[in-house]
């Protein structure tokens, strides 16, 4: 429970504190976004560091010391074929650090947080996954 709050307080709408120090993350907690719009979601949940086009150019993203990643590339990254069941895989681990990294959230709780079953958690990660390939580079 206390990962999961940590985790829910990194999550959201991360901003930019922007003045003469550094770029720094402000970390808020996690709220329920429309279940059926992986759009809502992923402008909720994860342009705050990607990007609204999913490029890695999020406000937030000029705070980390590795650029987040370039959602638009994967299929390309995969020989032409969107990772779909990667990019499922991603979003629903419940453990840390499959993303390389304690910077990028832990998913799987996250979204059991705000979601009242599993079915509505994998509900949302599908809507999610649908919209990020929605974003591919042709």
């Amino acid at each position: 429970m206390r990962t999961l709050i940590l985790c829910g307080m990194f999550l959201g709408t991360l901003l930019l504190i922007a003045q003469d120090k550094p770029p720094s993350v402000q970390k808020v907690s996690v709220s329920p976004t429309k279940i059926e719009s992986g759009k809502d979601m992923f402008m909720h949940y994860c342009a705050a560091c990607h990007g609204p086009g999913g490029k890695g150019d999020g406000p937030a993203a000029a705070a980390f010391k590795k650029a987040p990643r370039d959602l638009t590339k994967l299929a390309h990254d995969n020989g032409g074929k969107y990772p779909a069941m990667h990019v499922t895989a991603t979003l629903s681990i419940d453990e840390c650090c499959v993303h390389g990294s304690k910077v990028m959230p832990v998913w799987g709780p996250l979204l059991s947080s705000v979601s009242s079953n599993e079915a509505e958690k994998q509900l949302r990660i599908s809507n999610l996954v649908k919209y990020i390939e929605t974003l591919q580079a042709p």
